[in-house]
C-alpha cells in the first residue's frame, strides 16, 4: 500500500495548495488519465487547464487522426512541440500532453525548463481496459491493437520514468483521489506550488 493510500482521505483533502509557480505538465500513456486528472487538478488549484492535443486540433482545424492521415506523424510531432512551447510560455496552469509528447528529448527539455512533469504511471492492463473500446487512437488502428499498445508501452515507459514526479494510476482510484496523489507528490516541490 502506498503512502498516499495510507493517509486518511480527510488529511489529504485538508492540504490547501497556494500559488502555482510553474506549469504542471501531465505525461504518460494514452488512457493514463492525463486529461481527466489534469482538468480536475486545474479546477482544484483554480488555474487554467490546457490540452496540447486540443490546441493542435484547433490550430489545424482537424482532429488528431485526420492530421496523422493527411500529414503523417512527423508533421504532427513538429506541431506538438510548437504548441507545448507556446503553452508553457503563455501562462501557468495544468497542461495535459499527448502520449508521445514526452518521448522527444527536445520536448522533455522544453517541459523541464518551463514546468514540472508528472507521469501518471498506469500498468498495461489498466491502459488496455481504458482504450480498447475507443477508435480515436490513431496509433492503435492496427490488426492487433493490444500488441501495438504493449509495444508502445515497453518502448515508452523508460522515457516516462525521466519525468520529475511519478504518480501511480492504478485504475481503481477516483479522479479526486488521483488529484490528491498528484498534490501529495507536489509537496516535495515548493518551487512549483506553494502551500498555505
Amino acid at each position: 500500500m502506498s503512502e498516499n493510500e495510507q493517509k486518511p482521505r480527510s488529511e489529504i483533502a485538508d492540504l490547501v495548495p497556494g500559488q502555482l509557480k510553474k506549469t504542471i505538465v501531465m505525461v504518460g500513456m494514452m488512457g493514463a488519465g492525463k486529461t481527466a486528472v489534469g482538468r480536475a487538478l486545474a479546477a482544484r488549484l483554480n488555474v487554467p487547464f490546457l490540452d496540447s492535443d486540443h490546441e493542435i486540433e484547433s490550430a489545424a482545424n482537424l482532429t488528431i487522426p485526420e492530421i496523422f492521415a493527411r500529414d503523417g506523424e512527423p508533421f504532427f510531432r513538429q506541431k506538438e512541440r510548437q504548441i507545448i512551447s507556446r503553452l508553457l510560455e503563455k501562462e501557468r496552469g495544468v497542461l495535459s500532453t499527448g502520449g508521445g509528447a514526452f518521448l522527444s528529448e527536445e520536448n522533455r527539455r522544453i517541459i523541464t525548463n518551463g514546468g514540472v512533469s508528472v507521469w501518471l504511471q498506469a500498468d498495461l492492463q489498466v491502459l488496455w481496459n481504458r482504450v480498447k473500446h475507443r477508435d480515436t487512437r490513431p496509433l492503435l488502428r492496427t490488426e492487433n491493437p493490444y500488441a501495438t499498445l504493449r509495444s508502445l508501452y515497453d518502448a515508452r515507459v523508460p522515457l516516462y520514468a525521466l519525468a520529475d514526479l511519478q504518480v501511480v494510476s492504478d485504475g481503481r482510484a477516483s479522479i479526486e483521489t488521483m488529484v490528491d496523489r498528484v498534490l501529495q507528490s507536489l509537496r516535495a516541490r515548493p518551487d512549483v506550488l506553494e502551500w498555505k
